[in-house]
């Protein structure tokens, strides 16, 4: 009598995964195409591996930026506070760490969560690129990751870095410490990590130096003439629309641009406070991105005001976007540096950065509420997730 075999229950598992990737193969591409640009970004993951042909459709160019521009169109922008460096910094094991629902906060369609980042650079570019995120140190490789899709890509050091290098080697340590750029050109689709320094504390005669990373080559290159004033490098560069943005140190401060496609230099404004020349004063601005829009942030006395740039009509002018008065926050003193802003959330509540918490600030009502408290090393970001890579573009 011949017994019949029965499958375990890994074999059921199997036999059921199977017939489900076949079935899933017979749907028309075009079909599987709508169905997958409205997953998130850890299914599609997954789901490159059902076939080469899923693979490739979600590794293609065309489909990541359908998937981004859906994403974009579908929701606001997400917020990531990114911890970054060793364990001896963070206290948490080595590798990915992604929040816990205590260290995560739902503001309509946004999501203000925790991640950390296996890299031990110490600076992050203000903000993210397509999802992407670049982070850096004067004397380590710089790195591009996307912490959505967990890949990540090193690059070598610049002849700013290697400067840095030698000045510390011999025991100098007055030299420029700008913060790295990081941008897109929009027409060809690249990525660019951008250098801008002072050069006097070199010993160079220009007045600055440009220097820009070009993946395709695996090398940076420097791009003459560079900026004709010298730059605020205490603030953050931003980026907007295919061009990276300085405020420069002069009697007059000024809105400097670098087009990432012609990478040529442009003053295209003043600034909307009178001067900035000292060092230690223009720790008192900060430029930002908020809702698409340049702006500047600016601290006075016990108050902070914000600008916002309206290019509308050809003309460019500055618009008070709002102010903050630091007797009515939740701190009731004045902060030694200004509320960095991070982005507008539900509609008209700002979220600002001090060193110690996060806090929103109610446009309408005028109140202040505080949300997640940040790790000692911290960078909120404004963020929508992407299944970008350098590669990929």
């Amino acid at each position: 009598m011949l017994l019949k075999r029965h499958r375990s229950s890994d074999e059921n598992k199997t036999v059921k995964r199977h017939r489900r990737s076949s079935e899933a193969l017979l749907l028309p591409l075009h079909v599987v195409e709508l169905i997958l640009e409205r997953l998130p970004v850890k299914s599609l993951v997954r789901f490159k591996s059902v076939s080469n042909k899923w693979k490739s459709t979600i590794e293609s160019q065309y489909f990541q930026d359908q998937w981004f521009l859906r994403r974009k169109q579908s929701r606001g922008p997400d917020v990531l506070c990114v911890a970054i460096g060793d364990d001896y910094y963070n206290n948490i094991n080595q590798g990915y760490y992604e929040a816990a629902p205590r260290d995560t906060v739902l503001l309509g369609s946004s999501v203000v969560s925790k991640v950390r980042l296996p890299i031990t650079n110490m600076m992050l570019c203000h903000g993210s690129c397509d999802g992407l995120l670049c982070s850096y140190c004067s004397f380590t490789p710089c790195v591009v990751i996307n912490p959505a899709t967990r890949w990540q890509q090193s690059f070598p050091l610049s002849n700013y870095q290697q400067l840095c290098i030698d000045m510390v080697d011999k025991n100098q340590y007055d030299f420029p410490m700008p913060k790295l750029g990081f941008g897109k050109d929009k027409f060809r689709g690249t990525y660019k990590p951008v250098w801008l320094y002072n050069s006097s504390k070199f010993g160079l005669e220009n007045v600055t130096t440009c220097e820009v990373f070009d993946f395709s080559k695996n090398a940076w290159r420097y791009v003459v003439p560079a900026s004709p004033y010298k730059i605020n490098d205490v603030s953050f560069p931003v980026h907007l629309d295919g061009s990276l943005y300085w405020l420069t140190l002069c009697e007059e401060t000024k809105v400097l641009s670098f087009d990432l496609h012609t990478e040529t230099f442009q003053v295209i404004c003043k600034a909307p406070f009178p001067r900035s020349s000292e060092r230690f004063r223009s720790r008192n601005y900060i430029m930002c991105i908020l809702d698409n829009r340049l702006c500047v942030s600016e601290k006075k006395g016990t108050t902070q005001v914000i600008w916002s740039l309206d290019s509308s009509g050809g003309n460019k002018t500055w618009k008070k976007l709002c102010s903050i008065d630091y007797a009515k926050t939740l701190f009731g003193v004045k902060p030694i540096l200004p509320l960095a802003p991070i982005e507008f959330l539900d509609e008209k509540k700002l979220l600002l950065q001090d060193s110690g918490s996060l806090v929103m600030h109610d446009l309408h009502t005028k109140s202040y509420d505080s949300l997640l408290e940040p790790e000692p090393i911290e960078y909120p970001v404004s963020y929508f997730q992407s299944l970008f890579s350098v590669s990929s573009n």
